[in-house]
């Protein structure tokens, strides 16, 4: 897993050291050119982010820290992530800003349900109240991305290897939801073939069922058989 945050104070900073102590990948995206870390204290982290993940920014180099710079890189943030998650927020925050871009891009929000009267809390809470997931264990957050049983769907991937019915539904699927009867429609093949395959593929990791009967592919598990296509060619 990678972690997205901004380098900044507070929740961003701890997320990125969390994930450098894990020894784990993160990607820190900044309101200002790279050159200019801000703040400044964050200035060692950073270097340590560029060896176990990157400091990008769409800001040339020279750019300084402008509170107008850090709202539109936010969704730079919510677009290289699967999920947001929206610890604390207040009426108007850059967490709440961020959390609208992910919408926007059709991604999973996630935020942290707090006390009514915490004025940190009322961003989350009416996140909550319009759709997003609330997080009460990181165990929501993996289960919601697939990823509680990134072993044993490894394995499957292994023993149950792929064939031309996965090949032509992966041509059909996309992070946008689509019926099982469209798939075999798009595919050309009968509908029980496109069950059982289904089944076998999201025992792999490689679909999920997101309700109705409309599944999505999953993207690493696409990149990996274009990469295995490849190397059989």
């Amino acid at each position: 897993m990678t972690v997205v945050s901004g380098l900044a104070r507070g929740v961003d900073s701890i997320a990125h050291r969390a994930s450098l102590d894990a020894n784990g990948r993160t990607i820190a995206v900044l309101g200002s050119g790279v050159d200019h870390i801000y703040p400044r204290e964050n200035s060692r982290m950073a270097e340590e982010i560029t060896r176990q993940g990157a400091v990008i920014s769409d800001y040339p180099p020279g750019t300084p820290p402008d509170g107008i710079n850090f709202p539109p890189r936010n969704r730079i943030i919510s677009g290289l992530s699967l999920a947001t998650v929206v610890v604390e927020a207040g009426e108007r925050s850059g967490a709440s800003i961020t959390a609208n871009y992910a919408l926007e891009q059709g991604r999973e929000v996630f935020a942290v349900p707090g006390n009514i009267y915490s004025p940190q809390s009322k961003g989350t809470n009416r996140l909550i109240r319009n759709g997003a997931h609330p997080l009460l264990s990181p165990e929501d957050l993996l289960e919601a991305l697939n990823l509680t049983m990134v072993t044993e769907q490894q394995n499957a991937r292994m023993v149950l290897p792929g064939n031309a019915n996965e090949a032509a539904i992966f041509d059909v699927l996309s992070r946008e939801p689509v019926h099982v009867d469209q798939i075999g429609i798009q595919a050309g093949l009968p509908i029980e073939q496109i069950s059982s395959t289904l089944a076998l593929m999201e025992l792999k990791g490689m679909v999920r069922q997101v309700g109705g009967m409309r599944y999505i592919a999953v993207r690493e598990a696409r990149a990996a058989y274009n990469v295995d296509e490849q190397k059989d060619d």
